[in-house]
């Protein structure tokens, strides 16, 4: 199982602070050596080593100058940037309104060839009705307090939706049965997205899996849903911003996941049985 989903973010962080202590061993110093040639605190270099606080990009000039590295200043700040940007809260990604938070990610989902996601909570948005997904965006919206450009969000989501029918995209989705019956949007918006699921299902280059509820399931727990995009990058939604990882070892771990979550789930007909039943549920 992946541990922590901020994990590859406070990983390229450490690589980060552990290169500056390097450096200032290297020169002989020691912390309250370098906190004086830098001109602060003894504090602010402890933070700096332990990872605790992200060096702003002057920190890392001015570390490099006092032990005599300033040829190593460029390449760290490009690191430190990396991580930085590898967790963004979603209210500086959505500052500008919803819409533009779609728009972000079209050339992603433009270029990915193999999609491998697990939904455990809302159904991807790649599979989603219009309706279904006005009644998500407005209840984040509504959430996080944003401006309202729910029907602009709304149309590039819609828009976005070509690849299931343009374009050599591959796509295997793992849900949760529970996800089928969790009345988003209210009755009619959940009948009618289910049975836009029903049709996606049987697009021939989709393959739909579901975990069934079950009294007994001792193995591929439920955990944070996540996107994996061919073999390069995984997106990880949390309830306080997105994560990107692109650590090998971490796409690896997630490729995993998906592979003991399949492993556990229905495709094909038996899947779409579980379909029609929170259908008639509905109905």
């Amino acid at each position: 199982m992946p541990s922590s989903p901020s994990s590859s973010a406070q990983a390229a962080r450490k690589g980060v602070a552990d290169r500056l202590r390097e450096l200032m061993l290297d020169a002989g110093l020691n912390g309250k050596e370098l906190a004086a040639r830098c001109g602060w605190t003894p504090a602010k270099t402890s933070r700096i080593i332990n990872a605790k606080t992200p060096p702003s990009d002057q920190d890392i000039r001015t570390w490099c100058t006092a032990c005599e590295a300033d040829d190593q200043a460029d390449d760290l700040i490009a690191k430190s940037r990396q991580a930085g940007s590898m967790y963004v809260e979603w209210r500086r990604m959505e500052r500008s309104g919803l819409r533009q938070a779609q728009e972000a990610v079209r050339p992603l989902y433009e270029r990915t060839r193999h999609f491998r996601a697990y939904a455990p909570w809302v159904l991807p948005g790649i599979f989603q009705t219009r309706a279904y997904t006005t009644a998500i965006l407005t209840a984040i919206r509504e959430r996080r307090g944003l401006l309202d450009d729910v029907a602009a969000a709304v149309n590039e989501r819609m828009d976005r939706q070509h690849i299931l029918h343009d374009g050599p995209h591959r796509f295997a989705v793992l849900i949760e049965e529970s996800t089928l019956r969790n009345g988003l949007g209210g009755r009619p918006v959940m009948l009618d997205q289910l049975r836009h699921l029903l049709a996606v299902s049987r697009l021939p280059n989709v393959s739909l899996g579901v975990l069934a509820l079950r009294p007994d399931r001792d193995k591929a727990w439920p955990v944070e849903g996540f996107w994996i995009y061919d073999t390069t990058q995984v997106n990880v939604e949390l309830i306080s911003g997105y994560l990107t990882i692109t650590q090998p070892s971490e796409i690896a771990m997630y490729a995993d996941v998906y592979a003991e979550l399949s492993a556990q789930a229905v495709h094909g007909a038996p899947a779409r049985a579980l379909i029609t039943a929170a259908i008639n549920a509905l109905g």
